[in-house]
């Protein structure tokens, strides 16, 4: 499935999975490829590996396929936000609700693993979104 979502293909899956039925006019159009025959082309890749399919309202995805996102609504958001959103989450609850009166190696060692953790994650986020990759 990798192989086959690459480039335009999957610029083309991506469009249409978040726009739900649509047409080949509007999938051109909105990706700013040069023919309607190219849309086709991909379209009918799509179609044959069963991932979407056409009716009468148009092209829509039958199968929702994200490795590194998760689909909320019409919105790919990248899985790392979630983690990131977590670990914002628990600094704050360790620094305004378990924080000692003085601060220990022990304590300050942890916050800055979370702070790390958190970092990381929002660095991948930030490049999941920037890469467009699934």
């Amino acid at each position: 499935m990798e192989a086959l979502l690459k480039g335009t293909t999957w610029k083309v899956y991506k469009y249409v999975l978040e726009n739900g039925p649509t047409g080949i006019r509007e999938i051109q159009k909105s990706l700013r490829l040069s023919t309607p025959s190219l849309v086709l082309y991909h379209l009918n890749k799509l179609e044959e590996e069963g991932i979407i399919k056409k009716d009468e309202q148009g092209y829509t995805a039958t199968r929702i396929l994200l490795r590194n996102r998760v689909k909320v609504k019409r919105l790919l958001v990248p899985r790392y936000f979630f983690y990131s959103l977590f670990m914002i989450a628990a600094i704050i609850v360790q620094t305004s609700i378990f924080r000692p009166r003085t601060i220990s190696r022990d304590y300050a060692f942890s916050l800055a693993i979370m702070c790390a953790i958190t970092a990381f994650c929002l660095y991948e986020t930030i490049r999941a979104l920037v890469k467009r990759s699934f």
